[in-house]
């Protein structure tokens, strides 16, 4: 039944392609904000971004789910991340979609978790662009999110776009994920992949992310290094990630696969520490470092977490963007970090990416 599902969808899919345009952004009204859609957009990341845009002028739906725990400038819509519905009628005439869909991996890997942080990732996907051709005017352009982790977990080797991916579940997600986004994205849709790292910021009402797991760990004394300590902890402020995907949404020339992380990346230890030092009072001035024996041990029982999420890691960075002059906020982690624990809750980022 699966294989004879996939097989109508390809050829609904080639038949529509052969006949369905996709409207030109520059066709919408002066006077008529921008309508974008976040899909998964109820999270941390999805709330972030969410604000940016509409500080930015952009028209925001969320499409989740769940309702976002905070009320903010945007519109909700329902949708099971998985089959069509009536939430479909929200892409038609939207300017950009954004899909952020993907169950999180901070979890202990069971065979149930792995098989779901994979399909939450490919069906999603898929949907979206069934529903992108049952639209009169589907979205011109997709910010598709992907993962840094794509690269697999290599001790000291930096990665860029042009890296070979990786081994492992996480690469096996990755390229499942990025190859149904080809499959879905229409032929004439612009398509911006970001292969995303560890994003810092502030919690805005829809949880704060890794960086609200680590922060108490560093407050209690706990902030030293992990494992060997070498490990790379390649990273972006949200800052810098909103500021992206407002990039791929708005500028033309940007398309195909990026690197979304900060130009650099530190090893465990130096972020570890650099994290002690931005975290505010009260805190305990130790730094008790957490042995691989310990994090094997603790991070499934105490934390429910896989310990393989702190004991490897990647240094990747973008070449594309430097390229291209993109001019990160925050280049260096002292001061991303400063700004996590300094900037207002809700705070609104001024829109700017050049």
């Amino acid at each position: 039944m699966a294989n004879a599902g996939r097989t109508g969808y390809e050829s609904v899919r080639r038949a529509v392609d052969a006949n369905m345009s996709v409207q030109d952004s520059t066709t919408v009204h002066a006077s008529q904000p921008p309508r974008v859609v976040i899909a998964g957009g109820s999270g941390f990341l999805g709330v972030s971004l969410a604000y940016h845009l509409s500080a930015a002028n952009w028209d925001v739906t969320i499409l989740s789910r769940n309702r976002p725990r905070p009320n903010g400038p945007w519109q909700h819509v329902t949708w099971d991340a998985r089959s069509m519905g009536e939430w479909a009628a929200c892409l038609d005439g939207a300017q950009g979609l954004v899909n952020l869909v993907g169950r999180t991996v901070d979890c202990v890997k069971t065979p149930d978790h792995c098989d779901e942080i994979l399909r939450s990732r490919v069906e999603a996907t898929r949907v979206l662009g069934i529903a992108c051709r049952s639209v009169t005017s589907p979205p011109p352009v997709w910010v598709q999110m992907s993962t840094a982790h794509i690269y697999g977990d290599p001790p000291s080797v930096w990665c860029d776009e042009e890296s070979p991916t990786g081994y492992g579940l996480a690469p096996m997600v990755g390229i499942a994920w990025e190859k149904e986004f080809g499959d879905a994205r229409l032929p004439r849709q612009r398509g911006v992949v970001l292969r995303t790292s560890f994003v810092i910021g502030r919690d805005r009402g829809a949880g704060g992310g890794a960086l609200s797991r680590l922060a108490p760990l560093a407050r209690c004394g706990l902030g030293g290094p992990v494992g060997s300590g070498r490990q790379g902890m390649s990273w972006i402020h949200e800052v810098d990630m909103n500021r992206l995907i407002e990039r791929g949404l708005s500028d033309d020339s940007m398309a195909g696969t990026y690197v979304a992380s900060s130009p650099n990346p530190v090893s465990n230890a130096e972020f570890m520490r650099t994290l002690r030092h931005a975290v505010p009072w009260p805190k305990v001035p130790i730094a008790l470092p957490a042995f691989t024996w310990m994090v094997r041990i603790g991070a499934p029982l105490v934390l429910r977490t896989d310990p393989e999420i702190a004991l490897y890691g990647r240094y990747v960075v973008s070449s594309r963007l430097g390229q291209e002059g993109f001019a990160f906020t925050y280049p260096r982690l002292p001061e991303a970090l400063a700004a996590c624990f300094r900037s207002p809750v809700n705070a609104l980022p001024q829109r700017s990416f050049d």
